[in-house]
């Protein structure tokens, strides 16, 4: 890595315009037309367990593998993810993310996770014994039924039939029957999500993200009750073929991010024994992020929108938190479509200054339409008060 003056750009993705890589490229263009050289600057992409995760693996040397899954509408897609030394990184996004359905046809109570275990699956036949799991961007609310199904488990109505895909049909289920469950038990699986909310109730899966993923009012006591009668009927058939007759029964749906990703997040740590980490601090560790602020003197983040919520660990703050946890500690700075965030906010949050395109550019629209040169116009900026 040599030399005392390496910048390092890790930034996430400007969402809907830029990907995490393409930001990376666009401030190294800017940084060199302002005479910071190539060889001093370390483009490190990164995500926070959403949308790009996989990418970002990819982009920090994991091998990329594409598999042919089946798509939150049932549809086949070909989904994306990275395998280096043993460890997969999948992105439950790339198998059933919102992205993937039709423009106006989100399918709130029908959409399936299913993809996501057959992901998995790929994944452990490819020799993976470890499997980083990102839970964001999704279109499903199913609690992770479809994931379980690729996995090999049946669930059965009252006569015996399979149960429909979605969050809607689970209200129908009768019976869970996990002979069939593929033997994972080798391998180990940590959940990278920033959601800290439970499966069911005011702040569960269906009541505070069922609206995102276009359901109605009506919609959500619908898919509620369909995660409520599978926590019931999958907590009891895990507990019944793992626990000693008599042992309290897990209440899984009640977890710390249980309801993330639509409950992807309960049938992880129900069914995959998961682990959760937030999902920046995770991805920086299997990118082994620590090894380019050595020598590094300045570190550039950032993500589309710098604001409140960016504050609750997000990509920009995870990266700011890295850098200031070094020895020594490296100073950082942030590259945005927009920042809402006041100065003593940024501060706190360990980034010394914020560039956003609507500093050049007041008109958002135009900012989404052409970000890369204005962004390489902030980056010469940054080299003009941080590198000279």
């Amino acid at each position: 890595m040599g030399g005392m003056s390496r910048v390092v750009i890790a930034s996430d993705k400007f969402k809907g315009t830029l990907t995490a890589a393409q930001v990376a490229a666009h401030v190294a263009a800017g940084l060199s037309r302002a005479g910071v050289h190539g060889a001093e600057i370390a483009r490190v992409p990164v995500a926070d367990g959403g949308d790009g995760t996989a990418e970002a693996a990819v982009a920090a040397g994991f091998r990329r593998v594409e598999a042919k899954v089946r798509g939150p509408a049932g549809v086949p897609v070909t989904a994306a993810f990275g395998l280096l030394d043993g460890t997969a990184v999948i992105e439950a996004a790339q198998a059933c993310g919102l992205s993937l359905l039709p423009a106006g046809s989100l399918a709130p109570l029908t959409a399936t996770s299913y993809g996501v275990g057959e992901l998995i699956l790929t994944a452990v036949r490819m020799g993976a014994t470890r499997a980083v799991l990102g839970l964001g961007g999704v279109a499903t609310t199913d609690g992770g039924a479809g994931l379980v199904q690729a996995l090999g488990a049946r669930l059965t109505d009252v006569s015996g039939a399979e149960v429909p895909p979605g969050g809607a049909a689970l209200a129908q289920l009768c019976t869970l029957d996990l002979s069939g469950m593929h033997d994972l038990a080798g391998v180990e699986f940590l959940v990278a999500s920033d959601v800290d909310n439970p499966l069911l109730g005011p702040s569960g899966a269906a009541t505070v993200y069922g609206p995102q993923k276009g359901a109605s009012v009506s919609d959500v006591p619908v898919l509620e009750a369909g995660l409520a009668r599978w926590a019931d009927v999958a907590e009891e058939a895990v507990g019944a073929s793992s626990l000693p007759a008599g042992a309290p029964r897990p209440a899984v749906r009640d977890a710390v991010g249980a309801g993330a990703a639509g409950g992807l997040g309960f049938a992880a740590l129900l069914f995959l024994h998961a682990r959760m980490r937030p999902g920046i601090s995770l991805l920086l560790d299997m990118v082994s992020f620590s090894r380019y602020l050595d020598g590094a003197r300045l570190v550039i983040t950032g993500e589309g929108s710098l604001d409140a919520q960016s504050l609750h660990g997000k990509a920009p703050v995870g990266v700011a938190r890295a850098a200031a946890a070094h020895h020594p500690a490296v100073p950082v700075v942030a590259v945005a479509g927009v920042c809402t965030l006041r100065p003593d906010q940024l501060r706190e949050a360990g980034i010394a200054a914020a560039y956003a395109l609507t500093d050049i550019e007041p008109d958002v629209a135009r900012c989404c339409a052409n970000p890369g040169p204005l962004l390489e116009r902030l980056a010469a900026r940054i080299a003009e008060d941080w590198l000279r």
